[in-house]
Order: C-alpha cells, then structure tokens, then sequence
C-alpha cells in the first residue's frame, strides 16, 4: 500500500499517531499512578477503620465497666436486704443494655444472691475466675466461652455463645466485703460494632474485619478462621503505632491490603491487648486502577481515529469561521454575555456552530439544574427547614464566625412532647401538618444568623450566635421564648391540638472545646429534660471538661 502523499490524508495519519501514542503512554502512567493512589488511599481507610472499631471497643468496654463501678455504688447492693428489689435493678440494666448476657450479685461467699431473670441464682461461682478475680478488684475477662450460662440464655443462632467478664467486689458500709457484682456481657455486642463501621465502608469497596486476641487467635471475623493463629509481619508492628498498614500475604496465598490497630484502652480500661485487622483483596483494590487504563486507551484509539477524520476535514476549509466561533467562545470563557455565531457556510461549519450553541444552551440549563437539586438537597422535603446535610455545611462557617466576633455556640436540642399520640389520633396527614407549623414557630423564635434544622422524626437543632458574656442568658430566652411557642395549641381537624418541647443546651467552646463534644453534652441535657418531666429545658452545668 503506497503511504499517502496528500497533506489531508498526513495530517490525519499524524494526528492518529500522535494520540495513540499520547492515550498509551497516559494510559500507562494513570494506571500506575491510580493504582499507587488507590493503594495508599484503601490502606489508609484501612487504617482508619480498624483504629474506630478498636476505639469503639474499648470505649464500649470502658463504659460498660463504668456503668458496674456506679452499680456497685449504690445502696441497695452495699446493703443487700431485699433480693427481689435488687432482681428489678438488674433486669432493669440488662434491658437498657442489652449486650450484658448475666448480671448478679454474690454474697461474699460466692452464692448468687439476685441475678437478671434469676438465672442462676442460689449457684455458687465460687470456683469461677468472675468471682475469684473480682474480689480483688475490677475485673474485666477476655473472650471465653460459657456452657452452663449458655444452655439458660436464649441462643436463636444455635452457635457456640462468647461471653467477656467484667466483675468488681461490693463493699458494705463498714468498709467489709458485701459481696461481688458479676456479669457477663455478649460477644455478639463485638460483631454488632464491625457491622456498624463495615455497612458504609462496604458500599464503596468489599473489606472483611477481624479482631483477635493478645495471642494473635481470630476471635471475631470469618467462620472458618475462628479460633486460628494468625501470623503476619503487619501484626509485629502494630503495637509500635496508633494505626498502620501494609500489602501482606496470607496464609491462603493471597495478597491483601492490610489496615492493623491495637488496643490502647480507654481511660483506666487498660484494654486487653486486642488487635483489629481490615483486609480487602490486592486485586479488588486495584480494579478500578485497570479499569481506568483500559478505558483511557480504549478512548484514546476512538479519540485517534475521530481526530485524524476531524483534522483532515478541516484542513480543506476556511479557517476564518473557526476563528469567529474561537472569538465568541473566548469571550464566553471571560465571562462576557455573548452567542456562538449561527454560520450558514460552508455546512459542516454551520453544523459546528449550531452545536456549540446547544452545548452552552445545555450546560446553562445543567448549571441551573444542579443549583435547584443542591437546594433540595440541603432542605427537609416535609418542613422547609435545613437537613443534616445544610447543618454540617453550616457548622463550620458558625465556628469561624464565632471565633472570629469573639463570641459562642449555642446549641439546643429540641425532641417534641407528645407528638406521637397526636400523630395517633389524627393520623399521619395531620402530623405533618403539626412538624410544618412547628417548624413555622421555631423560625419566629430565631434571630439573625441563627438556624434551625429539623434532624429527623420530632427532633430539631438550633445553632445560636450568641456573646461569651452573655451566652447562657441568651441561650436561656431562645430556649424559653421557644417552649412558649410551641406550648400553644395548633387546630388540626377542626380540634384543638397540644404538643410541648423538651431542650437540652450546650454552649461551645465553653462547655468543651471540641464542637462534637458540646453537641454531645446538649444531647445528654435533653435526655436529663425528659426524665425531669419533658416540657422544659436543661443546660449543660458541669465543669468543661478539658479540651
């Protein structure tokens, strides 16, 4: 075939060349460059996530031995008189914790005096470690099995249960041994935490968790390694750092991307030497990576051939159209309001035209779209008001305006009163009514720069600008002027309808230092406002706790 001599048909073989070269060699680097990208960033989520579960288990822990240590406080049980009495105080603990499995008290001979659902009760755990190491202190176990207690509890799985001990002695008011606050919690409490942080992370990548224990053996993660040893290099470095990660071999052969984090304990929890491993395979990480070189060349050939036919076509016709379309679409990237020019001649040039023009008409309206679909993103469908979405955009641009006038944060947790036998008696329709006039009173209770956004269900937030000096009086009057306003009734049906509000304030940073923090406290006052007989508000009144 003889090479064509034309300066069309050269032009066009050059163009060709050129790209696919071009898509090959990019092509190359971003497969390389993506897949080192990929690795360091799947590694470093790796990371992440075994460092939150790890904290989130000893956490966990921490407070599940916390909430023993204030049991064990108590009157009631330093002075065990009415065992029944003490029945209805366990039970009620097991049931707002549902990861403690048994809970009891021993005499101080180790006979279960009262226990949850009385199982066991009249047992003596004289020869058990609960016992025997609880009375020499705080006691937390690591991961064991229980046969006795598992054949009493309900096991709808039928799998071998695991349980964790935590024990302390009780003693009386003479300062003697009353006896010993035993219990056992749950080790599916450990699998529900890995479901909770596993859910997000794997929409965006398949990952496997595993905790083990201070001996390297798999107590939580696939069936078939349960109970193992695992041997990898990763694990001898994990106690020397927070968080790390690495590519390791397993010991099925393949090549994993490995997140490694041990435990630190939290607070007086020393922890148990636990050690959380996240895992996702080499070749599921690199994927996109291929996936992404493969499309650049296989867009690039397309781009070749589009190009060289492009280029041989107008090399035959006059450039100054071109230039018309070059000089009003240099305008349009200034900023400057101007049109495409609509060329008659030749054709292919008016063709050209016309598209730009569509394609500008198209992005406008595109640009347009996207403004009205993030406004809706940003608000509560049913209320008008901010979602969670607006509130986390907003938050840090309070915090900087704050910061900058000197001043604070108020914030304010609101949860309806009542709301739910009104939503039962007139019915769903009506209660949307109800949230909608709610949330028009809650924005006559704001002033300039404060929000208010609804963050499901009956529950709402309001951010309050407010000066240092005067932050918890300001605060106090929002709070007040808002319980007012929602204290009067609101006709649903032709009847008269009655809600109330209960708050619970925080003010940052004076309260604490880290935003996430305060909010916390303020959420901790709305539940103390509901236990003190709802309808009222409760500010956070501690000492700040240090930053």
């Amino acid at each position: 075939m003889p090479f064509p001599h034309s300066l069309r048909s050269r032009f066009a073989v050059l163009i060709a060349l050129l790209v696919t070269l071009l898509s090959w060699l990019l092509g190359s680097l971003i497969g390389e460059n993506s897949s080192q990208r990929i690795r360091e960033e799947v590694g470093r989520d790796l990371a992440e996530v075994s460092l939150q579960m790890i904290d989130r288990l000893d956490r966990d822990m921490a407070s599940r031995a916390s909430y023993l240590q204030v049991l064990g406080s108590l009157r009631v049980l330093r002075q065990p008189r009415d065992n029944a009495e003490i029945r209805v105080l366990l039970d009620r603990l097991q049931h707002e914790i549902p990861s403690i499995a048994w809970i009891g008290l021993t005499d101080p001979q180790g006979t279960v005096l009262a226990s949850s659902n009385g199982i066991l009760e009249g047992a003596s755990l004289i020869q058990r470690p609960v016992y025997l190491e609880g009375l020499k202190g705080l006691f937390i176990g690591d991961v064991h099995e229980a046969v006795l207690l598992a054949k009493l509890l309900p096991n709808p799985s039928g799998e071998a249960m695991k349980f964790v001990d935590i024990s302390l002695p009780v003693q009386g008011p003479d300062g003697a041994l009353a006896g010993v606050l035993a219990s056992h919690l749950s080790w599916e409490w450990a699998d529900e935490v890995r479901r909770s942080l596993l859910e997000p992370i794997q929409k965006r990548r398949n990952v496997e968790f595993l905790v083990l224990g201070h001996d390297h053996a798999v107590l939580l993660g696939p069936k078939a390694m349960i109970g193992q040893k695992l041997e990898l290099p990763a694990l001898q470095q994990s106690a020397k750092q927070d968080g790390s990660w690495a590519v390791q071999q397993w010991p099925d052969g393949q090549s994993y991307l490995t997140g490694i984090a041990a435990s630190k304990g939290y607070g007086d929890y020393a922890g148990l030497g636990w050690i959380v491993v996240a895992r996702q395979s080499v070749d599921e990480a690199y994927a996109p990576a291929r996936e992404l070189m493969h499309s650049t060349m296989l867009w690039g050939g397309g781009l070749a051939l589009l190009f060289a036919a492009i280029g041989w076509l107008l090399t035959g016709y006059f450039t100054r159209p071109l230039r018309q379309i070059a000089h009003a679409a240099d305008r349009l990237s200034a900023g400057e309001i101007t049109v495409i020019p609509d060329l008659r001649s030749p054709s292919e040039i008016a063709t050209l035209s016309q598209s730009i023009r569509h394609l500008v008409e198209s992005l406008t309206h595109q640009q347009t779209a996207l403004n009205l679909m993030e406004d809706k993103a940003h608000s509560d469908p049913l209320t008008g008001l901010p979602n969670r979405a607006a509130l986390e955009k907003y938050l840090p641009h309070a915090q900087h305006h704050s910061q900058a006038h000197q001043g604070c944060l108020a914030l304010l947790y609101l949860d309806l009163d009542g709301f739910k036998p009104v939503n039962d008696q007139f019915g769903h329709a009506a209660g949307d009514l109800l949230l909608q006039e709610v949330a028009k009173r809650l924005r006559t209770c704001l002033r300039d720069g404060d929000l208010v956004a609804r963050l499901g269900g009956d529950e709402f937030l309001m951010i309050l600008q407010v000066p240092q000096h005067e932050a918890q009086q300001q605060a106090r009057q929002i709070a007040e002027r808002t319980l007012q306003a929602l204290a009067a009734p609101v006709v649903l049906d032709g009847q008269q309808a009655r809600v109330g509000c209960s708050i619970g304030g925080a003010l940052w940073p004076l309260d604490h230092a880290d935003l996430s923090e305060a909010l916390e406290l303020a959420d901790q006052a709305l539940y103390r406002a509901k236990h003190a007989g709802r309808n009222r508000a409760e500010f956070q009144t501690h000492e700040p706790p240090a930053a």
